[in-house]
């Protein structure tokens, strides 16, 4: 059942990036294009996550629970370090770079966009120089 709705939530955030144009690098590179022709509708939909995120955190401490009665996991460390601040920097230009983020990069992709193709694939390159770095990192 929790697979069903995880599943569920991924195709109903899909639908939505879809639905703002999220999905769309050009409109997101409108958005942090500051000197040109600024689209603010990004920061709409930002606006809009967070106030429901907000919500729905209030709620789900309160419960302890999820809406399935498994166990919430919250983050164990919540301090500001040098690997958060160069990670967020190396996501920013990034996403700066060629307008996605790793969830629209996905719908994109699905979408059929051929850029969404190389970020994707460089995202998943990543991930696996990340995952080598820290299983070195673990054994010393």
């Amino acid at each position: 059942m929790p697979l069903l709705f995880a599943w569920l939530a991924g195709l109903v955030f899909g639908i939505g990036l879809m639905v703002s144009g999220m999905a769309n690098p050009a409109k997101v590179l409108g958005f942090l294009d500051l000197a040109g022709a600024w689209d603010p509708s990004l920061a709409f939909v930002m606006v809009g996550a967070i106030a429901l995120t907000v919500v729905g955190v209030f709620i789900a401490r309160r419960r302890g629970r999820s809406l399935l009665g498994l166990p919430l996991q919250w983050p164990a460390n919540t301090g500001v370090t040098a690997r958060l601040v160069l990670g967020s920097a190396c996501f920013g230009v990034g996403w700066g770079l060629a307008g996605f983020c790793p969830g629209p990069a996905l719908v994109a992709l699905g979408a059929g966009y051929p850029k969404a193709m190389g970020f994707v694939a460089a995202m998943l390159a990543g991930m696996t120089v990340f995952e080598v770095v820290e299983r070195v990192r673990a054994r010393r």
